[in-house]
Parts: structure tokens; sequence; C-alpha cells
């Protein structure tokens, strides 16, 4: 084992792989709650953070609690009655529906919650402070998994989403470069941020999703873009049930051909996660490992990178796949076949017993706070269930064949003016020291807050977490 650890680290010190991760997290978004039975669980951030902290990638990247976005900075997108009236409304719960919230599509999908607006603000201020941190050239890949609300536009709220981070930061990311590739592997169109760039050449927008009678409804093949935007929108429409193989051979030859020709100067990637197998929301089959395969790619392409989360309603699920894309993007191999920790990027070899599960012959996660959620099997990766795949051979080299054919079509790296883009009206630009105050957002060197604060819960989320701990006391 170790003659095989050292030659790990040669290779890697050869290949030159090692990247600067900065990962960002605020322990207070596990504690916002949409309500009772919505599928939207902040608390899988949480989750996620602790599986995170559980394998020791803590250690192996910087890890800074961001500024959380003000009302300003979201009104670089977003209109100001929009975040005027989310704002008023923080600390209220829905009671009585009123025009207001019909104007601004607030009520049953997007309900009104306590804390609303600082919630976003959290998953905002992530990704701003992850865009910041790409231009200052201090970090090659920046992860926000609190981030990815890729519905929200500039006058409403949709599909779980009132404020879209993610059009926020690509707006700060086009002050520095000429042009950002963003791809989306949610379940869902990434409809929201495809408006807000459709009629530009600055921004590349791909997203593979879920077509046909299924939120939003949008993403056709032949939505490609508008004016000095045309062919900058490429949709890749998916049938129910595809297959980690079968998704991989759609979206590796069209995010190279993209690369190709757009030659973007630094990729946004939503990583939503409801295009897992048996998602509660999802209809596709993909297991943690093809997920991956994605991220995996998309890093080997050694453009800076910036990683958000996005849906994904089965938590466990969740936690385990961006556990998963948190190791590779810092070149770590987390093998659920060995109770062993592999770090490819440097020498290391952990081997402690302490930290794996020893109740079990197949089990291979840590032991952690909440081990008890990821019951009965305790596997970081999980299988594909046995649902038909309706995307055929054909179809897939129809669908494939249509957009290359119209990535060609689009202009080889164009030329662009640096100036701002404004996808609505924008009141001013934003301004790097209203975004990120570089001495308070500084790496998180003390122990992190879901460890100080206990994890303060709503609620609604006690059963299941009683639930998990009567598994562990009773497997213990």
């Amino acid at each position: 084992l170790l003659n095989l650890a050292l030659k790990l680290f040669i290779l890697q010190q050869m290949d030159g792989s090692r990247k600067r991760v900065a990962y960002y997290y605020d322990a207070e978004i596990g504690c916002y709650h949409y309500g009772r039975g919505h599928p939207m669980r902040p608390f899988r951030i949480t989750l996620t953070h602790n599986l995170i902290c559980s394998y020791g990638l803590n250690e192996r990247m910087k890890i800074y609690r961001p500024l959380r976005a003000t009302a300003d900075q979201m009104k670089q997108f977003h209109s100001d009655d929009y975040i005027e009236f989310l704002k008023s409304k923080d600390g209220m719960e829905e009671l009585v529906f009123t025009k207001s919230m019909h104007r601004y599509n607030v009520g049953d999908d997007c309900p009104l919650f306590n804390g609303m607006f600082s919630f976003c603000q959290i998953s905002a201020g992530g990704s701003l402070a992850c865009a910041q941190k790409i231009t200052s050239e201090e970090a090659d890949i920046v992860i926000n998994w609190g981030g990815g609300l890729h519905h929200a536009r500039s006058r409403e709220a949709s599909g779980f989403c009132y404020v879209n981070d993610i059009v926020l930061a690509i707006l700060h990311l086009l002050e520095y470069y000429q042009r950002v590739l963003y791809i989306d592997i949610d379940c869902h169109h990434g409809d929201g941020v495809e408006e807000a760039f459709y009629a530009t050449n600055r921004v590349l927008t791909m997203s593979f999703h879920k077509f046909g009678e299924f939120f939003p409804g949008s993403g056709d093949i032949n939505d490609i873009g508008a004016d000095e935007g045309r062919y900058y929108a490429v949709n890749v429409p998916l049938r129910d049930g595809i297959t980690d193989e079968y998704y991989q051979q759609l979206f590796e030859p069209i995010v190279h051909m993209a690369v190709q020709y757009f030659q973007p100067n630094v990729i946004v990637m939503q990583c939503g996660s409801d295009s897992l197998s048996g998602d509660r929301l999802g209809v596709l089959n993909l297991t943690a490992k093809g997920h991956g395969n994605c991220v995996e790619y998309v890093r080997s392409l050694n453009i800076p990178l910036m990683l958000v989360g996005g849906g994904g309603y089965t938590i466990k699920n969740v936690a385990r796949c961006w556990t998963y894309e948190t190791a590779l993007a810092i070149g770590a191999e987390l093998d659920n076949s060995r109770r062993i920790f592999l770090e490819k990027s440097r020498f290391f070899l952990c081997l402690n017993l302490l930290m794996c599960v020893p109740f079990f012959n197949n089990s291979d996660l840590p032991v952690h706070e909440y081990i008890g959620f990821y019951a009965p099997d305790f596997l970081l990766h999980f299988a594909p269930t046995n649902i038909e795949n309706r995307n055929t051979c054909t179809y897939l080299e129809e669908t494939r064949n249509t957009i290359l054919r119209n990535l060609r079509l689009m202009p080889v790296a164009p030329s662009v003016q640096m100036e701002p883009y404004r996808p609505r009206r924008i009141p001013h630009q934003i301004n790097i020291a209203d975004i990120v105050d570089l001495e308070m957002a500084t790496s998180d060197e003390r122990m992190p807050l879901h460890v100080s604060d206990s994890q303060v819960q709503h609620p609604a989320e006690m059963d299941a977490i009683n639930d998990s701990m009567r598994i562990q006391h009773n497997l213990l």
C-alpha cells in the first residue's frame, strides 16, 4: 500500500494535476426550512459538509465563510422592487396569499418562510465570493454547494429559487473575462441562467436536462439563442432513465467541441444532483460516479472552474455525490471498496480505523454525526435503479449530431468588447469591495460552526434525525 501511495504521489507531481481549491460554506444555511413537506431541504448542505469533513477533505483545501450578499448586489440582476419585496418578507411565513406574492411568483413551489431573504444572502454571497476568488487568481477551482439556484428570474422566483446566484457570479466574471462557459447537469433545464444570457455571445449556456412534460417545460434542442447570442445556447434534451454510459456519450463530445470553438476563459458548472438515480423529483438514472465523471472531465480541461450545487431531493444521495465531487476537485480518491483514503495530489496515506465504520463488512463511510442518514448500506456509492432507459442509441446519435452541427456554426473564440454585460437593467457595476471584504472573509481556521453551534435544526427535521440516531444506537 505504501508503494502504491508513493507511485501515485510521483505520478501526480509529474503531470502537474494539483489544483488550488477554495470551498465556501456558511453553517447557518442548513438551519433554514422551506416548510413541512417541501422537497427542498437546505439541511442537505449541512449533511454534505459533515461528510466532506469526515473524510478529511477540509484539510486539503481552503475553507472560507463568505460574506452575505447585500440587496444592492442582488439588484445587479434582479429588479429593485422584487428584491425589496423579498427583503420585506424576511422573517415571515405565508399566512394569506397576496397580490404581491402572485406578482413575484411566491407562494406554492417558492413559499415564504422564516429567514428566506437571509437564506438567499448566504447562497448568493457564496457564489459571488467564488467568482471573486477566480478573478483574483487565488484559486483554480472554487466550490459553493449552497448555490446553483438556476431557475430564478430577474423579477420573480421559480422552481424553489428566489435569487439567481449563478447569474450574479457570471456578471462579475464578465468584468474580467471575455467568455464564460456555463454547464448545467441538473435534471431540470437551467432556464433562468439561459434567459439572462440568451442574446449575448459572451456566455455560452449549456444544459443537459429532462425534456417534455417536466418542469420548467423549456430547453428544446432548437432553442439556440438570439441576436448576437445565436448558437450560444445549447440545450441537450434527455428522456427518462438515462444511464452513466449514455450520458457520457453526449456530455464529453458536446463539451469538447464547445470548448474547442468557444475557448472560454472560465467555466461555471451547476451540479444539480436531482439527475441521480432515485431522486424524489428526478427521472434520470445516474450514479454518483457517472455524475462525477462530468465534473472530472471538465476539471481535466485545465480551465478555471466554479462548481455550485442546485437541485437534489434525496438528501443522503446529494451529500454522497457532492462529497465525491469535492474529492474529485481536489484530486483525491474516495474508494468505497477499501477503508482507505488516498490523496493523489501529495504523498499521503491514511488508514485510521477509528474514523471508519467497523461494524459492517461492506460499509465504507467514516463515522460522524449524521452516519445514520446513510442506512442501511453506509456506502459512498450506490447502484442505479432498474427503470427503463428511454434514450435509444438512435435518439442519442440524432441529438448529438444536431448539437455538434449547431456548435460548428458558432464563430471560433468570438472577440468582444470588455464592457459589463447587462441582461436586464443594472443600476451600477459590481464593486469587488462590496462583494467580499478580504479581511473578514479569510480562511476559517476555527472549529466549524456546525460543531460549536450544535446544529440547531428546524423541528420538522428532528424526526428524521431521531430515526437515524435510533438506527445508529441499534447498530452499535
